[in-house]
């Protein structure tokens, strides 16, 4: 599981997204992460600014020189596990994930941002593989407890690795991503909208799907409660990348529409599907190669709780 990727809240994981739907509708468990990595990287990047914010705000729940351990659970390429090792720098910061090749690219990254003394790995199957995770002060899981089908037994179990006074931190909701006004010019308009019903249909499936899933309200601070926190507060990260875009934007967002173009294709109309089909195709003007009015615009919220 890995957090990056953008989920229902971020309609691609989904970060966040995408979820990659359709490629592993029917393993939802088994998804190839590393043939998204470098999606998951790209969203994380262009997130970054707005995951800093959320580390500046978590530094006033939980001072930074008492946070010595964080585990970032469902890490991914490790792009917010660097972003946490430089908000807590008296921390040891391990990116645990399922995923050898994308803890690879967590190392190699860590490396690179001269991060390699403070950011280790750690590799892990969850829910099975959480006792073993160790003590920590900060837990972030960022859209990765949605992965794992008891939601409300695996936070009970997260709870008991917190240290007392530490902090868990669940990134979950949040705003659908935006990338097109309403009306692009072909189509019927409102294409992103019937988009994020598409992807939530398909993100329903993909949770019924989990060994041992249990349907859960996504009352993120009431499970938090039932895990024995207390709710420490809930904030909303804005990222906010207006047009014209760059290159790296412009990527991201193709291979957003791609992965729904593929995964979500067959939950749409024709019409859709058609005009799907323009914007991903290069030689088309009004196609998102060359659209001047790209951007992207998405919000990610971030629950808070801390042990007594």
């Amino acid at each position: 599981m890995s957090q990056q990727s953008e989920s229902h809240d971020g309609h691609g994981h989904r970060h966040g997204h995408a979820h990659a739907p359709g490629h592993h509708h029917h393993d939802p468990t088994h998804v190839d992460w590393n043939e998204i990595a470098p999606l998951l990287e790209r969203q994380a990047e262009i997130a970054s600014p707005a995951y800093a914010d959320a580390a500046a705000w978590l530094g006033t729940l939980a001072p930074a020189p008492g946070v010595r351990r964080i585990l970032d659970v469902g890490s991914g390429p490790g792009v917010v596990t660097g972003v946490l090792a430089e908000a807590f720098r008296a921390a040891e910061a391990v990116a645990v994930d399922g995923s050898p090749e994308l803890l690879a690219r967590a190392r190699d990254r860590a490396e690179a941002h001269g991060l390699g003394g403070r950011v280790s790995t750690l590799h892990a199957e969850l829910p099975e593989g959480i006792a073993g995770l160790g003590q920590a002060d900060l837990i972030w899981m960022g859209n990765s407890l949605h992965h794992i089908g008891d939601q409300r037994a695996a936070l009970v179990e997260f709870a008991g690795l917190l240290n007392p006074g530490g902090l868990m931190v669940l990134v979950e909701g949040g705003l659908p991503t935006r990338h097109l006004p309403r009306h692009i010019g072909f189509g019927r308009p409102g294409l992103e909208a019937r988009l994020d019903a598409a992807n939530a249909e398909w993100f329903g499936e993909m949770r019924a799907e989990l060994p041992g899933s249990k349907e859960e309200p996504e009352d993120w601070r009431a499970l938090l409660a039932g895990a024995g926190l207390t709710p420490a507060g809930t904030r909303t990260f804005l990222t906010d990348v207006a047009a014209p875009v760059s290159p790296a934007v412009r990527e991201l967002a193709l291979a957003h529409f791609g992965r729904l173009r593929e995964g979500c294709g067959t939950r749409l109309d024709a019409d859709d599907r058609a005009t799907l089909d323009r914007l991903l195709d290069p030689s088309d003007e009004q196609s998102l190669h060359h659209r001047t009015d790209l951007f992207h615009l998405t919000a990610r919220t971030v629950h808070t709780a801390r042990k007594g």
